[in-house]
């Protein structure tokens, strides 16, 4: 029987057919997978992993016995897809010159990226820091929230995913993540998340302006709260607020001194079919991050970008991290933007999303399983209907349909339990999107059966 604890943001790795996928593997496949659950810590969600992966180019991964699936899961990291030459050029040509930047030192390629990035935000999020991975741009963001107002907490949303740091996962509101780990940071407050679908719980609803509301009678009880930390469009299991809610939380956070910091490590960089998911909603934050993607799917790279007014505390570090201003890094930062604009793959993203809305609508009216379809530019979330028969029977339906996906070529992710998270590169064809979208229905229609 399946656990709801068990689920969060991503799939079960103690489903049946989880099992039955490894038992199902070729016999060198079956070797690696486990070795490497004998060499790394077990983990929720990565043990065991599904299969050993050999290449990737583009949309595709190809395995270690030749089986080629469409990656629509990609953790996020694949706007220009995996391997684009123009990324891997400009950082083997990098490596023959400049593989490392030393402490007190700077180097052209990572001053061009802030430059381009601080070109690129709208309003005056134009001081930047770099740092290895989005979870280390978080902590420096909620850093950067104490000394510029002198208050240390912070209100976010429960099922959040902000990093797996502690800092990080204070502010984060995923229970899978926080099991067992003790005391956070304190300060940390949270509030209900968007839920644009289903209650949060039966007989009940809280739509985004009650939870403006909320948020707003709660920053009027407590004269310590520093920073608002959210996505603006929830990448997990694609969850987007209202103009409304995003316009009246923009005025509450400059009423009272709260620093409104968007996680736009998932999101970001085209994927809504704009540069940062905020425009949409015309409201400028006070901070920004980035992260996974902006590497290129090839090295990892994230950015906090903050209003210049920001820019006050000079006794202290930020970040101060080793690699913190990676010349590699920026050379594949930069390269995947120029790849961004030159491609035209804001427009790409916004002319695919009309083709996946309207193939998923038709799945919608098809299979009575899928209670809902929402998303923008090329993120979508398919809900399982959560009452059919049991919640439990949903999200068994939604394991099967994964491993059937799998069985077939589409790799993608499902986020709490039930819902069928789409994300795929940027630079898939309309030719190989509808493909995939194929393989995804005959999943869907062997699950009716």
């Amino acid at each position: 029987m399946y656990k709801s604890y068990l689920y969060g943001e991503g799939d079960s790795n103690h489903s049946p057919l989880r099992r039955n996928h490894f038992e199902n593997q070729s016999r060198e496949t079956k070797e690696w997978l486990i070795d490497d659950q004998e060499t790394f810590f077990h983990q929720s969600l990565s043990t065991p992993c599904l299969d050993v992966v050999e290449e990737a180019k583009g949309p595709f991964l190809t395995m270690i016995d030749g089986k080629v699936v469409y990656d629509f899961h990609g953790n996020a990291v694949h706007q220009v897809g995996f391997g684009h030459p123009r990324v891997i050029e400009a950082m083997k040509e990098q490596l023959d010159t400049l593989s490392f930047s030393t402490r007190r030192y700077t180097n052209k390629p990572a001053i061009q990226l802030g430059k381009k990035l601080a070109e690129l935000a709208p309003g005056s999020l134009s001081k930047c820091l770099f740092a290895p991975g989005a979870t280390s741009a978080i902590g420096m963001a909620l850093k950067l929230a104490r000394f510029t107002t002198g208050k240390y907490k912070t209100i976010s949303m429960w099922e959040s995913f902000h990093g797996a740091s502690m800092d990080a996962l204070s502010v984060g509101g995923e229970a899978h993540f926080r099991r067992q780990i003790g005391p956070l940071l304190p300060g940390a407050i949270h509030v209900p998340p968007i839920q644009t679908y289903r209650p949060l719980w039966e007989g009940a609803s809280l739509d985004d302006r009650q939870l403006a509301n909320y948020i707003e009678y709660i920053v009027k009880q407590d004269g310590e709260i520093g920073a608002f930390v959210m996505e603006p469009i929830r990448n997990t299991d694609v969850q987007m607020p209202s103009k409304a809610f995003m316009k009246k939380l923009r005025g509450i956070c400059t009423e009272h001194n709260i620093k409104l910091i968007f996680d736009e490590t998932a999101i970001g960089l085209g994927r809504t079919g704009e540069m940062f998911a905020f425009e949409h909603y015309d409201i400028e934050p006070d901070m920004v991050v980035l992260g996974k993607g902006l590497g290129g799917g090839a090295f990892p790279m994230a950015a906090l970008l903050a209003d210049q007014a920001l820019d006050q505390v000079e006794e202290t570090s930020l970040g101060h991290y080793t690699h913190e201003k990676s010349p590699v890094g920026a050379v594949a930062a930069l390269t995947t933007i120029e790849v961004i604009e030159e491609e035209g793959l804001l427009e790409r993203s916004r002319q695919l999303e009309g083709t996946l809305r309207a193939r998923l609508e038709t799945m919608k009216e098809s299979y009575p399983i899928i209670g809902d379809v929402r998303g923008i530019g090329l993120l979508f979330g398919i809900e399982l209907v959560k009452d059919r028969n049991t919640k439990e029977k949903a999200r068994e339906e939604a394991d099967k349909i994964m491993h059937t996906c799998l069985q077939n070529g589409l790799s993608f992710k499902v986020s709490k339990g039930n819902v069928l998270q789409l994300c795929p590169p940027l630079t898939i064809t309309e030719e190989q999107l509808t493909e995939a979208l194929t393989i995804l229905e005959q999943a869907l229609m062997e699950s009716e059966n």
